[in-house]
């Protein structure tokens, strides 16, 4: 991560100490370098340079608006699961025919606020959504474009709860089920069929099983021009992995060079879903030591960020480095093997487990990295913490882009009823 570095013995957020942005806005925060994520998107968005393609951008990873705009202005389109992401999409500038809506729950009131906004398409996760997104359609008297999410049932080799792909997967229509489900779909006289979207999966480290799920896919678009339906819009989905300990994961042009073959003779616009390859490791999580605590078995280190903050380790176990900020004092420290915990009443609140590293001392201050993707945007206010402030540096500027939030912010919204005065 060049974008994060030491500098003179300070780890920097590009040209700033991440000792200054503790100090301007305190701890913990999310900070986020411009550079990195500029840089990751053209990376994306480059590789495919030689096809039409839309490179949608999926708004979940990370939601901030100002990281919104600023992929829009790079030329992002949108991949969004709900009506607040399509809500947050439209307020950073996000082109309406560019975004794609995902997600197997959609709402009636979130189909219309869709049709209103003349998004490019639904995808369309089952038989059941397909007749709901017609008959809302037809109440306001317009047509929906759809694209019917196949799920090719193939393993993408990544953690349970973020594979997607498989037979046992709540996302998406059964490969065996597809060409009856597009069949059907031709019946509905509120409904344009434009695409077929497939994804398997999220953090994957190799392209074979991305290649293998798309031959299915393309296997498919052959059958569906024996029925008359022609696919204008391939979308392919994202996944592709970052680097949190010591993985290597295929790059942009490794996926190009291994989907082109497949692709040199279809005649549809391509669409890609990437979210965390973009904004994954652009991001760290600033934090503070406040104690040290040791029993006969543990040593723990309790920092002021937890499980509500970042909650990937506790829920997926997840791997994140942790670096010091000092670099010179915490060489001279002696390694020791801690729990990094947070201060949430869970035992399951913890940012890392069993890892050697310095013991901290109060006030210190540590870099949780590879943090930008699924940390802010799966924060809570669990145990009624506050949510924390999000900062994007750019050069030598520091941006808050989310205030901290303040006592007020936690009961905004509730409300005391009468017979309780």
């Amino acid at each position: 991560m060049p974008d994060f570095r030491y500098l003179d013995g300070e780890f920097h957020c590009e040209s700033v100490p991440f000792r200054k942005i503790a100090e301007a806005v305190g701890t913990p925060c999310y900070v986020y370098s411009h550079a990195r994520l500029v840089r990751q998107f053209r990376s994306f968005d480059a590789a495919f340079k030689d096809v039409p393609h839309i490179t949608a951008y999926a708004i979940k990873a990370n939601s901030n608006i100002a990281v919104l705009r600023l992929l829009a202005q790079e030329g992002a389109g949108a991949d969004i699961v709900s009506g607040g992401e399509l809500y947050r999409a439209l307020q950073a500038g996000l082109m309406p025919q560019r975004i794609v809506f995902a997600g197997v729950g959609k709402t009636d009131e979130e189909i219309g606020y869709a049709l209103h906004s003349d998004i490019l398409m639904f995808n369309v996760e089952s038989p059941a959504e397909l007749l709901a997104i017609d008959r809302v359609a037809g109440e306001l008297k317009t047509h929906a474009r759809v694209a019917l999410r196949i799920n090719p049932d193939i393993d993408p080799k990544t953690h349970p709860y973020i594979s997607t792909g498989l037979k046992k997967s709540k996302f998406g229509i059964s490969a065996e089920r597809a060409v009856d489900e597009f069949k059907l779909a031709t019946t509905l006289k509120n409904i344009e069929i434009v695409g077929v979207h497939k994804h398997i999966g999220s953090q994957l480290m190799h392209v074979s099983p991305y290649v293998e799920s798309l031959k299915k896919i393309l296997d498919l678009v052959e059958q569906l021009k024996g029925i008359g339906v022609e696919i204008r819009y391939l979308n392919v989905g994202g996944g592709l992995g970052i680097t949190y300990q010591d993985e290597i994961p295929p790059q942009p042009e490794d996926l190009a060079q291994a989907i082109s073959p497949l692709l040199k003779d279809l005649k549809c616009v391509l669409i890609f879903e990437p979210g965390r390859s973009i904004v994954g490791n652009a991001g760290v999580l600033l934090i503070k030591v406040l104690y040290q605590q040791a029993n006969p078995d543990k040593t723990f280190l309790i920092v002021d960020a937890a499980m509500n903050d970042l909650i990937r380790p506790s829920l997926y176990g997840a791997y994140h480095e942790i670096k010091p900020v000092q670099e010179a004092r915490e060489k001279a420290k002696r390694k020791v093997l801690v729990d990094v915990v947070g201060p949430v009443c869970e035992s399951g609140d913890f940012l890392a487990k069993d890892r050697m590293m310095p013991l901290g001392d109060p006030g210190d201050l540590l870099a949780v990295m590879s943090a930008g993707a699924y940390g802010f945007s799966m924060a809570s206010n669990y145990n009624s913490r506050l949510r924390i402030p999000e900062v994007l540096v750019r050069d030598r500027e520091i941006h808050v882009i989310r205030a901290r939030e303040e006592y007020p912010d936690l009961i905004r919204g509730e409300t005391i009823p009468a017979f309780l005065k």
